[in-house]
C-alpha cells in the first residue's frame, strides 16, 4: 500500500511541533523521518515519542566518521529501536562493514528488530557542479551506483539515493536492494533546494522502495490532506519491499 511508502520528514526545531505534526498524520502516515535539526533540538527520547504513537522512524543522522566511532553511534542507536537509519557511504567500505556488524550483535543481544541501514549516497543538493567543487570528478549518476555498490558489498540494507538514479540502482542491483528516495515533489509543490526531484508516481515507478516528503506536506495548511493528496499520486503504482 502506498501508505507503507510514504515517510514524511519532520524537520522542524521542537519536540511539540513534530508530535503535532505527526498526530495530525499518524492516520494516514506510518513513518516519519528524524533528521538533524529535530535530534539535535529533542535528544533521542523524541524517537520514543513517535513509536509510542504507533509509527515507524526513519533516523536520519547521516553518521560520517572514522569506523570504529560510526561502529558505536550505530550500537547506540539500535537500542533505540528505529526501523531505518543511515550512515554515509563515503565514510568507506570499512565503516559500513563494522556498523552493519556492530549493529547486528547489538540487536541480538537486546533481542530486539534490527533496524535497516541505509548508506547515504550523494545528496539530492548536489549537482555535477557542486561534485567537482568538492574534488569528485564524475557525474551524480556514476558517484551514487559506485556508492551503491560499495554500500551492497559492506551488508547494508539499502542506499538513500535521489529519483534521478533509481531506476540505475534497480536494474543493476535487484530487488531485495532498499532504495529510499528524497528530493519527492508532489505534481503542485517547489522544488526548493533539491535539485535532482522527481514525482512521487514517478520515483515508485523507477524502482523506490520509499520516498521522502517534507515541506509540501508539513507546511502545508492542512498536512493530513496534503499527505493524503501524494498518496493518490502513489496509488496506481505497486508497492514493493517490507
Amino acid at each position: 500500500m502506498p501508505v507503507d511508502s510514504l515517510i514524511v520528514a519532520l524537520d522542524v526545531d521542537g519536540e511539540d511541533k513534530a508530535v503535532t505534526l505527526a498526530e495530525k498524520l499518524k492516520n494516514d502516515v506510518r513513518f516519519f523521518k528524524i533528521g538533524l535539526e529535530l535530534f539535535s533540538y529533542c535528544g533521542p527520547g523524541i524517537v520514543g515519542r513517535i513509536k509510542e504513537m504507533g509509527c515507524d522512524v526513519f533516523l536520519d543522522l547521516k553518521f560520517h566518521d572514522i569506523p570504529a566511532t560510526v561502529a558505536k553511534a550505530a550500537r547506540a542507536v539500535t537500542k533505540l529501536e528505529p526501523f531505518f537509519f543511515n550512515v554515509h557511504a563515503l565514510g568507506g567500505l570499512d565503516m559500513m562493514r563494522r556498523s552493519a556488524k556492530a549493529v547486528g550483535e547489538a540487536a541480538e543481544r537486546l533481542k530486539i528488530a534490527r533496524p535497516r541501514i541505509l548508506g547515504v549516497t550523494i545528496l539530492t543538493s548536489l549537482d555535477e557542479k557542486a561534485l567537482g567543487q568538492i574534488g569528485l570528478k564524475m557525474r551524480p549518476k556514476e558517484a551514487v551506483l559506485k556508492l551503491a555498490r560499495l554500500a551492497m558489498l559492506a551488508g547494508l540494507d539499502g542506499v538513500v539515493a535521489s529519483p534521478s538514479e533509481t531506476k540505475a540502482i534497480r536494474k543493476e542491483l535487484g530487488g531485495d536492494f532498499l532504495i529510499v528516495t528524497p528530493g519527492v515533489r508532489p505534481v503542485w509543490a517547489v522544488a526548493n533546494d533539491q535539485k535532482r526531484i522527481a514525482t512521487p508516481e514517478a520515483a515508485i515507478k523507477d524502482g523506490a522502495d520509499y520516498i521522502v516528503v517534507g515541506r509540501p506536506i508539513t507546511e502545508s495548511k492542512n498536512p493530513a490532506e496534503a499527505a493524503r493528496e501524494i498518496l493518490k499520486e502513489m496509488n496506481p503504482v505497486k508497492k514493493r519491499g517490507f
